[in-house]
């Protein structure tokens, strides 16, 4: 079984526990969630099954939507709704285009300091897990992109915002650093991640229409492993360039009108995945991951 299946986590699950869950139902021997969504957090979970692991690496590069939930007026040790509450202060009067402006701010290439209570490690220790037990460690900031960033809705209690982010974006550190901007403190009420490039416009399943699928002697939709990989230049092979190509062998391909220096899609003459390649730009491709079954 290679694909990709993506799941919408439902609240209250870690991604770990929802990958597991989805990895049983589905009788795969290897799974693998890409990016991670705290237990609070609801929406697309990226699952690759089997090969399909070997890709993950393309979806997690891509940007991802949020919609959340900014509390304001209160600020949580954990940046979100399962910690204590530590800090309190008022919130000043702000009007549409006083927001505006501060969201303004948030876009372009910046700067992150990661919060205690993530899953990054320090000397193989998750920093959750020192966070739990008093110990604060210094974090190397981050760089991170903000494409766009909007407000739905506004109450003097709370924002309902919507961004679009690269990879490795902490929502609960913009969602303090919004609250700070506005001259207060907040935190992370509700998250839901709408979707993850090149994902954005895929269906999602559930636990609960796998698990009716299953029962019907069906299968929940699971895209194919080269989905994600679209931006790449196909390389078609055949039968003695793909046996050269599954023993590891550099290949010379005829048409490199449309190939240009970079990784390319790797297929069979039957138009089957066989992995990614490496092309030099003139005509040479040489294998760089290539999935297993395909041998």
């Amino acid at each position: 079984m290679n694909g990709i299946l993506l799941l919408d986590k439902p609240l209250g699950l870690s991604s770990n526990a929802a990958l597991q869950k989805t990895r049983r139902m589905l009788g795969a021997s290897k799974a693998g969630h890409v990016g991670s969504l705290d237990p609070l957090a609801t929406g697309m979970l990226p699952i690759c099954l089997g090969e399909a692991t070997k890709i993950a690496g393309d979806i997690l590069s891509g940007r991802k939507l949020y919609r959340f939930t900014a509390a304001l007026g209160t600020r949580t040790a954990t940046g979100d709704t399962e910690g204590a509450v530590v800090e309190t202060a008022p919130v000043p009067d702000f009007d549409a285009s006083r927001l505006e402006g501060v969201l303004a701010q948030f876009l372009g290439h910046q700067t992150q300091i990661p919060p205690m209570y993530s899953a990054l490690k320090r000397d193989g220790q998750p920093l959750y897990k020192l966070a739990r037990a008093g110990i604060e460690v210094e974090r190397a900031a981050r760089q991170i992109e903000i494409f766009s960033f909007r407000c739905h809705q506004s109450t003097a209690a709370e924002l309902d915002l919507e961004v679009l982010c690269s990879k490795g974006t902490y929502v609960r550190t913009l969602a303090e650093d919004v609250a700070r901007a506005l001259g207060t403190v907040g935190h992370v009420r509700a998250l839901r991640r709408i979707y993850v490039e090149p994902f954005d416009h895929a269906p999602m399943e559930t636990l609960e229409s796998i698990a009716r699928a299953l029962d019907a002697g069906g299968s929940p939709l699971i895209l194919p492993a080269d989905a994600p990989l679209q931006h790449l230049a196909a390389v078609k092979l055949d039968s003695r360039a793909t046996a050269q190509i599954l023993h590891g062998q550099s290949v010379i391909v005829m048409d490199v009108e449309c190939i240009t220096a970079g990784r390319v899609r790797l297929y069979d003459g039957q138009g089957s995945f066989l992995g990614i390649g490496e092309s030099d730009g003139a005509g040479v491709v040489r294998p760089k991951r290539l999935f297993n079954d395909a041998q």
